[in-house]
């Protein structure tokens, strides 16, 4: 019986990444400054603050969830103001070391490098300004703006539409897991990202023209 030819496993060509933590630092509680560590702690559990924020990933504004808070739980609205107001300040570690060189790497051989972020809509306008190398990616597809967030699958399929990719040979790059997971369901490579030394060696082993560490 002859053997059965091996199907061709798609060539990876395009990157898309998070921006958070991956391209740049993000540290909620340094909004916070000042603040009693343990007021901190009680506030972000009574608020349940990861479902909070991604209310806000997901296409809240801000102003409507502090207002829902001074609707709501008026003792919990101080702190959400204070963490607009400071915004800034979660993004002041910069870049994550070694990101800009591995964008600009990449878009110097021609890979498309894309962006695809959890983020409000309302605070977005910091990102390039804590990590120029924002402004290398062809573009970047905002929860906030779309009204849908990652792991939702969806949005990974409007980023294939919006940017016209596909996913079988395209590279999901992230740093929380159940992001990755929503890529692969969504038909992408996924990488969990890890420091950019490693993600460097996880392209190249895709066959990416990048350099190993």
């Amino acid at each position: 019986m002859p053997a059965t030819a091996a199907v061709p496993v798609p060539a990876v060509d395009t990157v898309v990444l998070d921006l958070g933590n991956v391209l740049l630092r993000w540290d909620p509680d340094a909004a916070f400054t000042g603040v009693d560590p343990d007021e901190l702690a009680a506030w972000k559990t009574e608020v349940d603050f990861p479902a909070f924020n991604h209310a806000q990933d997901a296409g809240r504004t801000w102003a409507d969830a502090v207002a829902h808070l001074e609707a709501t739980a008026p003792h919990l609205a101080p702190l959400a103001a204070r963490y607009v107001r400071d915004y800034a300040a979660t993004l002041a570690g910069g870049p994550v070391p070694g990101s800009a060189d591995l964008v600009a790497e990449l878009r110097a051989a021609g890979v498309p490098v894309y962006g695809l972020t959890n983020w409000a809509a309302d605070t977005y306008h910091h990102a390039e300004t804590a990590a120029p190398a924002v402004g290398l990616l062809c573009d970047v597809l905002v929860s906030g703006r779309e009204g849908l967030a990652k792991p939702d699958p969806a949005i990974f399929r409007r980023a294939a539409t919006r940017f016209d990719l596909d996913p079988a040979r395209t590279v999901f790059v992230d740093d929380v897991a159940a992001n990755v997971a929503g890529a692969r369901t969504a038909g992408y490579h996924g990488v969990v990202f890890t420091g950019t030394p490693a993600l460097r060696t996880a392209l190249a082993d895709l066959g990416l023209p990048v350099a190993r560490p």
